[in-house]
């Protein structure tokens, strides 16, 4: 990451500008091409730099108030295609593999929900245990009972 890098990350930190091209009112302000930008983004997103370019909604401004992220104790052999089964979902936002805590935590497999209602969110957990079949120990939900502030890496200025 270079000097011309860290000015673009502590630009785009807390989101890119609301214009209709805001890669060009980056590029303006580095005294880059809009080109430039855009394949700097690129190259520090292929090296792991930054994870992704992408709209961050707010589910409850948009309605989705039964959000709950689901746990699952799901067979080992058999999470990594599960997994990519229930992270395929259109009702599932992030899916992810992490370890277990024994005795107290036995989940290995998580997957966020965003309804409307319980009731839908309560459909969507009986799709993914439906996914999961026999391959599914045990599972619970825990659901959102307020908004975090939801920030990433904040880069000096």
């Amino acid at each position: 990451m270079d000097e011309i890098d860290y000015r673009l990350v502590q630009l785009t930190q807390s989101g890119l500008p609301l214009v209709s091209q805001p890669f060009a009112a980056l590029a303006l302000q580095l005294g880059l091409t809009e080109q430039q930008v855009i394949d700097r983004m690129m190259a520090m997103q292929q090296h792991g730099l930054i994870r992704r370019i992408a709209a961050v909604p707010n589910h409850y401004r948009l309605g989705y108030r039964h959000n709950g992220m689901t746990v699952w104790d799901v067979d080992d052999s058999q999470i990594d295609v599960l997994g990519q089964q229930i992270g395929a979902l259109s009702f599932v936002s992030h899916c992810y593999q992490r370890p277990r805590h024994l005795p107290a935590w036995p989940y290995n497999l998580f997957a966020m929900v965003h309804g409307k209602t319980r009731e839908e969110t309560t459909q969507q957990i009986a799709v993914i245990r439906t996914v999961l079949g026999d391959a599914c120990r045990g599972s619970d939900t825990l659901y959102s009972t307020r908004i975090l502030k939801k920030t990433g890496l904040r880069l000096p200025e």
